[in-house]
């Protein structure tokens, strides 16, 4: 048997052509998903109605927090500790003991979600009569949980195809089953609901097939010692995951739960008004997770330049990349709103014109979220990522008490004036963290962080103000200063000419094969 020392290495154009066509195939998929995501969403805003939209939309809110919270979030130390047990010889009964916890914690969650249904509904959509969509609720619980165990499994083992292909399977099932559901039986939320289990439940059973040779204990390794040490070593990471996770969703959730619970109209009302409000967050969400999908890119750089003694080219790194993030964002938001008359009164077909008015508000707290994310990032490099989950607490508190004034007053407009002021106050704090662990914020990048508040007074007055940043960031000094203008030329003129070896590597492999 060969052993781990002895086994060839790879060279390092090898390892750099094979990084270079999973990054590639990722990144092809990643697009591809957000496409058909955009496209879905915007199919099930033109048939549903108001209310049942609002359904879908507490619906998966809850199970976004749920499936996380009813695990302990036990999958997620396998991106830590898959390595640190794999090199030990006891990948697989690490494996073995976190999965059967694991299974065990997610069967009693979703009996238990199904046993209160009536109250969850209360909770979830402010009446009891909504326990038959909390059952449905509760069998795709089961099936998210598995879904999300097998992705982090992925990540850990590092099989970024798979991954990739398990995300765009869970895309399409979701598409098709869902356009399927409403268009031959019912057209409500519980077909939604119905479908997104379903997705989860075959990406699931892909990544079961597919499970091979990567979750075994490499060759050539001790084999693991007859007792091993698990859950003193993961147990506190996993709560602070937990933590971190139930804080997050609860963030971006509140002013939902706000609407239902103290808006002051009947549960179908407020479920109409979420509905709405729904409509409004389909293309800024979208926006999100374009800088969320760039940032996790960004973060293996950042963390190599802090490992490797430059923090200061870290903080020089995330200050440009806030002011491009902040403009490029602004931009787009522009163009949202200047396509905002034909997706609402074409795509959704008039149904939702008056969720219009909050379209702006909207756009500008989901670009302060995107910023909070990216900025983020600071606080892993320094390892005080649970200050992040603080931050985010300072700005709950803020939403909640805000919307407790503001939305029986303003209505649907109150409560995402509460959510925009909750996001500056998150990243505000975030801000003032980073600060004491030495990344200082100078005032362009504050200007560039308050530019998004233009979006609201309209596209033309915006596109007028994203056209004098862009005059004084190119011959100006304040925004952008010399050292950042280089590094934008030599960062794109290093892409063009990597595109270029990239087509021109590709032509040549072409003319090849075909000879």
């Amino acid at each position: 048997m060969r052993t781990a020392e002895c086994q060839p290495e790879e060279t390092t154009a090898e390892r750099a052509e094979t990084l270079a066509d999973g990054i590639l195939i990722l990144l092809v998929l990643t697009v591809a998903q957000r496409g058909i995501g955009f496209l879905r969403a915007i199919l099930f805003c033109r048939w549903l109605d108001a209310e049942q939209l609002g359904q879908w939309d507490m619906a998966f809110s809850f199970l976004m927090i749920a499936a996380p919270l009813s695990v302990m979030a036990i999958s997620s130390s396998f991106r830590r500790y898959v390595e640190y047990y794999r090199q030990r010889g006891a990948l697989s009964p690490f494996l073995r003991r976190t999965s059967l916890a694991y299974c065990v914690l997610g069967c009693a969650s979703v009996a238990l979600v199904a046993a209160a249904s009536s109250p969850i509904s209360r909770l979830v959509f402010g009446t009891g009569a909504r326990s038959g969509l909390v059952v449905l609720m509760a069998l795709s619980l089961a099936a998210v949980i598995a879904h999300h165990y097998f992705l982090d499994l992925c990540s850990a083992l590092r099989n970024a195809r798979l991954l990739a292909a398990l995300q765009m399977a869970n895309s399409i099932v979701f598409a098709v089953a869902g356009i399927v559901l409403l268009w031959l039986w019912r057209c409500d939320a519980s077909s939604v609901v119905i479908a997104y289990g379903l997705a989860c439940a075959v990406s699931a059973g892909i990544a079961m097939l597919a499970r091979g040779p990567a979750a075994e204990d490499p060759p050539g390794l001790p084999a693991a010692p007859v007792r091993i040490s698990v859950w003193p070593r993961i147990l506190p990471f996993v709560a602070w995951i937990s933590l971190a996770n139930f804080m997050a969703g609860m963030f971006d959730v509140a002013d939902r739960y706000m609407i239902i619970h103290y808006s002051g109209a009947a549960a179908e009302g407020a479920l109409a008004q979420i509905g709405a409000y729904h409509t409004c967050r389909v293309m800024p969400l979208l926006l999100v997770s374009v800088v969320a999908m760039v940032g996790s890119i960004v973060t293996p750089h950042l963390s190599h330049d802090w490992e490797s003694g430059r923090r200061s080219q870290v903080a020089a790194r995330l200050q440009l990349l806030l002011k491009l993030f902040a403009f490029g964002l602004t931009a787009a938001s522009v163009l949202v709103l200047f396509a905002a008359p034909l997706l609402f009164s074409v795509a959704f077909k008039g149904k939702f014109d008056g969720a219009m008015a909050v379209l702006p508000w909207t756009l500008v707290y989901c670009t302060w979220f995107a910023l909070f994310g990216l900025l983020q990032n600071y606080t892993w490099c320094c390892e005080k990522a649970h200050l992040a989950t603080i931050s985010l607490f300072c700005g709950l508190v803020v939403n909640i008490g805000l919307n407790l004034v503001l939305l029986p007053r303003f209505g649907l407009l109150g409560a995402v004036l509460a959510t925009a002021a909750a996001n500056i106050t998150a990243l505000s704090a975030l801000a003032a963290v980073c600060r004491k662990w030495g990344l200082r914020l100078d005032r362009s990048c504050w200007v560039s962080v308050a530019l998004p508040v233009a979006v609201c007074l309209g596209p033309a007055l915006a596109s007028l103000v994203l056209v004098a940043v862009s005059i004084e960031a190119a011959a100006g000094k304040f925004l952008l200063n010399e050292s950042e203008k280089r590094s934008i030329f030599e960062g794109a003129g290093g892409y063009l000419n990597q595109a270029r070896r990239f087509m021109a590597a590709r032509g040549w492999q072409a003319r090849t094969i075909g000879q």
